[in-house]
């Protein structure tokens, strides 16, 4: 333990260990810069991708771009989490941060898109720590009763990411130039400075007390996990331009398959030193809520995905208009995190906000589901403030049921297994969304142009670039009037389909048990398992 660490713990105000709150806010100041960058960068980039792809001449491999980014991310995301159970969670997220500076450096300077790609993909290698070890270190300083009043700050930083990156992103994406460079490129090197600030505010303020872990380091794990979930993500973004059938798609399927069945007996022959420890898996409330984290997974990435392309093409609403538009879920999601947070405080109670929040969740894309060509704009609002109050009853409580029964040798891992999990069914969201979605539209445009007495598209016309809102709002309001109804008709299909797939974490959650609340923060349940141990050997 360094100097500063044990410094730190000793001017706790209640045993060894404990923060005090002005101690709790220096740590939390460098971990929200770090998860800004990370939200920014979600943000910021839908409202410039299309001008990015356009400069670079990769419209039509665009996805490659997000694809690396996700691959590397949620790949990292649990060996972040245990190389930080073993190393420390300072030296990580320092790596974290690092690996993001270098890759939106690198971005920025980018001269194609498959360079862009590549740099994308360094920097989903800092993204993909973070988010879960910001998570792991409020583990480590709070008790899992006060963790909750921090939340909001996190929330905050969220809110204020939704608010910034549209319309940073888009500002940018419509500059030719900025200080002699091109607009675009400051979307990615906007991340330069603040990263560097965080990265001095880290290294000067991140001081918690660790005990280095003398483990093995899982590279079997890391290895077959990698060769298991690259080409399973690689096939649920490129799936649908390949064929879900086609060659490529089966020989990605076998493989991803292969590798996971590889990753889970690594795991059993590592025990306490794998990558994701099996024994975590026997505890029932860390497997259900993980089971539940994918299921939520699918369907809020699924509804995110699906409500900008209902405002830009339905309603004619630019990138960074839609972006703005659904400040409404961003409100709801911090009113609700934020005020069960402070009853979660006060009464040590948690488990009734996750079956309300996916009541509310499942309740919106069924409402979503109904949704036409002329329901008013501030309909859909209301609805995407019900989804929000869902989305953040949910996310904090079940990380907090997930952190409240791991052991605490172990909440690096377990904190990161909540993200990992989630991250993997929003990528299976997006695709099996997306495919639904191209799957009935053309049919669901003839069927409106029959309705209307028009004539037939040409062969393709169905398959209309989602992208290309200027051109439908082009046309005459006869003849755009059955695309725009044809995609509101399929996207309420895909929210159809949501809803049911959120109405079983619905029906799953009633299952979680409640753990109680410890007044222990994760530092102080470190020590007392180390003094329980010894005496649980001698019995």
């Amino acid at each position: 333990m360094s100097e500063q660490a044990t410094a730190a713990a000793g001017a706790a105000p209640s045993g060894a260990g404990a923060l005090g709150h002005r101690q709790i806010l220096t740590i939390l100041s460098g971990l929200m810069l770090g998860m800004f960058l990370a939200a920014l960068d979600q943000t910021i980039m839908a409202s410039a991708m299309k001008t990015i792809a356009d400069q670079l001449h990769g419209q039509t491999i665009q996805a490659w771009a997000t694809t690396a980014y996700l691959i590397t991310a949620t790949i990292s995301t649990p060996l972040y989490g245990k190389l930080s159970d073993i190393f420390g969670r300072k030296p990580m997220y320092l790596t974290a941060i690092s690996f993001f500076l270098a890759g939106s450096l690198l971005s920025g300077i980018a001269g194609s898109m498959y360079e862009l790609a590549a740099y994308r993909a360094v920097q989903g290698l800092g993204a993909g720590g973070l988010m879960s070890l910001a998570l792991a270190i409020i583990a480590d300083i709070t008790s899992p009763r006060e963790r909750s009043r921090y939340t909001g700050y996190f929330m905050g930083v969220w809110g204020l990411s939704s608010v910034a990156g549209p319309l940073v992103g888009g500002m940018f994406a419509g500059l030719d130039s900025f200080a002699g460079i091109t607009g675009w490129r400051w979307v990615f090197l906007l991340n330069v400075p603040i990263a560097l600030v965080a990265l001095v505010v880290v290294s000067r303020v991140l001081n918690v007390p660790h005990v280095k872990v003398p483990q093995r380091i899982d590279f079997w794990g890391a290895g077959a996990l990698t060769v298991g979930l690259v080409p399973l993500l690689i096939v649920a973004e490129q799936g649908r331009e390949w064929g879900w059938d086609s060659t490529a798609s089966i020989a990605m399927y076998v493989t991803g398959v292969a590798g996971l069945v590889a990753f889970i007996f690594v795991e059993r022959w590592m025990g306490d030193a794998a990558l994701l420890p099996m024994r975590l898996f026997r505890r029932p409330v860390f497997a259900l809520t993980n089971v539940i984290n994918f299921i939520m997974g699918v369907g809020m990435f699924g509804m995110m995905m699906s409500l900008p392309l209902y405002l830009q093409i339905v309603k004619g609403a630019t990138p960074t208009e839609s972006g703005l538009m659904t400040l409404p879920m961003t409100f709801g999601i911090l009113v609700a995190a934020m005020g069960s947070g402070r009853i979660t405080s006060k009464t040590g109670r948690y488990r009734i906000f996750p079956i309300v929040g996916l009541a509310a969740t499942t309740g919106a894309l069924f409402l979503f589901a109904q949704i036409g060509t002329d329901t008013p704009l501030w309909q859909t609002m209301l609805v995407m403030v019900l989804a929000g109050i869902g989305l953040g009853l949910c996310m904090q409580s079940l990380l907090l049921a997930i952190q409240a029964d791991a052991p605490a040798k172990d909440m690096g891992v377990a904190t990161s297994s909540a993200t990992f999990f989630r991250s993997i069914g929003g990528t299976v969201g997006t695709a099996v969304f997306l495919s639904i979605l191209f799957g009935i539209v053309g049919d669901r445009i003839a069927g409106e142009r029959a309705a209307s007495g028009l004539p037939p598209m040409p062969a393709g016309a169905g398959g209309l670039d989602l992208n290309d809102t200027a051109f439908i709002n082009t046309l005459p309001a006869r003849e755009a009037r059955p695309i725009l109804d044809g995609f509101a008709s399929s996207l309420d299909t895909v929210f159809m389909v949501g809803g049911l797939v959120v109405l079983l974490a619905f029906a799953l959650v009633w299952f979680v048990k409640e753990v109680p609340l410890s007044n222990k923060s994760g530092i102080q349940r470190v020590a007392a398992e180390d003094e329980a141990a010894p005496v649980a050997a001698m019995h």
